[in-house]
């Protein structure tokens, strides 16, 4: 793969990356909750997801779910449920008060905060379109495919961290304006909404 092409590239990733989505949303909530450290295991969940979707595309899945709408109907919907229920779950989420309680509420498991992020990454199918559009336009033909579909998804995966860290980064900011337990109400209103808004659009959706 060329260098100029290589380039092309990273910046349509990098400009596509930082526009908000499920997966940012998540990561910010995930770092307002429980803290920038422990959302490193929402972000492994998210880029688990991630990764699957990109390998499936290189593999092909991308040409069959264009083929089989059936198919791709069946993970849009699954998909689309799941952010419903998160924008539910996000809207009844309780608030913490300054007071002090008598006893600290336990932190979540980290296998639980991964199998959100997972689920989180999984419920839009889309990118498994967007890698099976956008790769085409930046793989050599004449080169071998292999290394060419590893640097491709090894720049997204560097480029969606970098995004995650970010996002994360701007939950610990926002954090400390959320003290008030009206502001933590009307945060959880607001992103449960964003959430329902996400499965409510990929339910609307079309090939």
């Amino acid at each position: 793969m060329a260098m100029q092409t290589w380039w092309l590239y990273a910046t349509a990733v990098f400009l596509i990356s930082a526009t908000p989505g499920p997966n940012m949303l998540h990561m910010m909530t995930q770092s307002i909750r429980h803290g920038h450290r422990r959302s490193v295991v929402s972000m492994a969940g998210l880029m688990s997801a991630n990764l699957v979707y990109l390998l499936a595309s290189a593999a092909g899945l991308g040409a069959l779910l264009r083929a089989s709408p059936g198919l791709y109907d069946i993970l849009r919907y699954a998909g689309a449920a799941y952010l419903l229920w998160l924008g539910v779950r996000a809207w009844r989420a309780p608030v913490e008060t300054a007071e002090p309680t008598g006893e600290a509420a336990p932190p979540r498991p980290l296998s639980t905060l991964y199998l959100l992020g997972l689920g989180t990454g999984l419920s839009n199918p889309k990118l498994i379109l967007f890698a099976a559009a956008l790769f085409p336009q930046f793989l050599d033909p004449v080169r071998p495919f292999a290394p060419q579909v590893a640097i491709l998804i090894g720049t997204f995966a560097v480029i969606e961290a970098f995004w995650f860290t970010i996002y994360a980064t701007g939950g610990k900011a926002l954090a400390r304006w959320l003290v008030p337990a009206d502001r933590q109400r009307l945060f959880n209103r607001v992103t449960g909404g964003v959430f329902v808004s996400f499965g409510t659009a990929l339910l609307g959706s079309r090939l």
